[in-house]
């Protein structure tokens, strides 16, 4: 019997509603809503802009009961890691959440250096100390607004959130709340040790439950509103994005690298349990949820976001060009022309990024491209070698032998960076799906209800429906010259 899920996906800028059916052979997907997710800033500060994201919740519920889908048999959420909100004692939301790119958390880091220690922090918790995680974000209201923490009587992270508007029950999800860098992965459940040491509530945190779990029910005002069934159970699926997209790669086994690639590219593999060495610790290295109780160990690397932004400066300039378009002049530049480490902190938020990939490379005595093209050849081949950097890092610290590299999201769309991934790494790529976080929080709503038994049996099915391009290396000798220049330029 077909089975029919409606899978929520909020991005940086928008969220999309998706409905997957399945009939345990293949998996077919259907957009049916489309909405801006865009922060608000107001008085300085930065929030997620809750109301109108519940306004536009309803009205995909809407969409999905008046375009012939309403027989769904569940309802999932995902979105980024770290942020949160706090209910009080009645359950009513403390102010709207703040976004990750506000600006409260500054002065955090050497707080909790002070305090903690930032190696110890990540000892105890597998997280890297990045300035937006959840526990710099709590150590900020602890410092800044006290009277708000000591109120809160519940913590929400942001699809818990969404799913407690729907359903009107409390829960946690474990992939998103082991991106708080305050949990404990192998016991599952928030870690005492960190809260007590971070000056934080212990009390307010519930019990984490794993993906598959069902929340609770559309509530009676909101299915009758919407025009949808009152027992629709809101599941508990892989909350955090990664972790869907990684659910979703269609990989037999765990001994694969995965690129969820977009603006970041988030480079990792499977583990069955965390690893919190120093030399995870310096290189980055993040151990975060998976369904099953697995983990993701990954690294956060700048992906597409320095192409992207090149484009934004050209288009504001006058001059708007399609990615296939830059990809071409990208093709017809000079190869090693230069390179750039994409990691450095020039390209965080430059007003004109074409100008600090140049300044880069003068700061490194390079001579910068002189063209377009060659700008973003230099960004592409810069990525790729930063791709055979973390896989070779990978495969030191984890022990593994990875025969492969899926490459998932909307980044498998760029067909230049996923050859010349596949020439730097000497690895066989294989790019696809693109919607691969619909699919893995639908995925996973799919276990919940049955369909599924495991993620394994998941990814069989999706190997055999969905399309995947591979690309094998070339000109190996060539780029394994140039990745020698590469390490040269990013170690002066």
């Amino acid at each position: 019997m077909t089975k029919k899920v409606l899978a929520f996906d909020l991005g940086a800028s928008g969220g999309r509603a998706i409905v997957v059916s399945c009939d345990g052979q293949s998996l077919n997907s259907s957009e049916i809503y489309r909405f801006k997710n865009e922060p608000v800033t107001i008085a300085g500060h930065m929030y997620w802009d809750f109301p109108r994201l519940c306004h536009e919740v309803t009205e995909a519920l809407i969409a999905c009961a008046n375009c012939g889908e309403g027989d769904i048999d569940s309802i999932g959420i995902d979105t980024w890691g770290v942020d949160f909100g706090l209910l009080d004692k009645d359950g009513d939301l403390l102010g709207n959440p703040v976004h990750y790119r506000d600006s409260r958390t500054d002065t955090i880091e050497a707080l909790i250096d002070r305090e903690v220690g930032l190696e110890n922090l990540y000892e105890m918790s597998g997280i890297q100390n990045i300035w937006f995680n959840t526990s710099y974000q709590m150590c900020a209201l602890r410092e800044q607004k006290p009277e708000l923490l000591a109120t809160a009587k519940k913590f929400l992270m942001m699809p818990d959130l969404i799913a407690y508007y729907l359903t009107g029950e409390v829960c946690n999800e474990f992939t998103a709340a082991a991106t708080t860098q305050l949990f404990d992965q192998n016991s599952g459940e928030y870690d005492v040790k960190i809260l007590k040491a971070l000056g934080l509530p212990t009390d307010i945190f519930p019990r984490p439950v794993m993906p598959g779990t069902v929340i609770g029910k559309l509530l009676p005002s909101i299915a009758d509103l919407c025009g949808l069934r009152q027992d629709i159970p809101v599941i508990a699926t892989a909350c955090h994005d990664t972790t869907a997209a990684a659910t979703a790669v269609p990989a037999d086994g765990d001994d694969f690298i995965f690129i969820s690639s977009g603006t970041w590219s988030l480079m990792g593999t499977v583990l069955e349990k965390p690893i919190k060495t120093k030399e995870a610790f310096e290189f980055g290295l993040s151990n975060e949820g998976m369904p099953e109780g697995k983990i993701k160990f990954l690294k956060n690397i700048m992906g597409l976001w320095i192409v992207q932004e090149c484009r934004n400066l050209w288009k504001r300039r006058g001059t708007e060009y399609s990615f296939s378009e830059l990809e071409k002049m990208a093709t017809e530049a000079e190869p090693f022309e230069a390179f750039i480490d994409v990691e450095d902190d020039l390209f965080a938020n430059p007003s004109d990024m074409p100008e600090a990939i140049c300044e880069y490379c003068r700061r490194t005595n390079q001579t910068p491209p002189s063209t377009k093209g060659g700008l973003i050849r230099c960004a592409y081949e810069s990525l790729a070698m930063k791709y055979r950097f973390a896989a070779e890092k990978l495969a030191d610290i984890t022990k593994k032998k990875f025969d492969a590299i899926h490459i998932i999201g909307g980044g498998c769309h760029a067909t230049m960076l996923s050859q010349m991934t596949a020439n730097a790494t000497g690895m066989k790529v294989v790019a696809g799906p693109s919607e691969a976080t619909s699919i893995g929080n639908a995925i996973n709503q799919f276990i919940g209800i049955g369909v599924f038994d495991s993620v394994a049996q998941a990814r069989a099915v999706l190997r055999k429906c969905i399309d995947t391009a591979s690309y094998t290396p070339e000109d190996r000798a060539l780029w394994d010259l140039g990745y020698e220049r590469y390490l040269k330029v990013i170690s002066r």
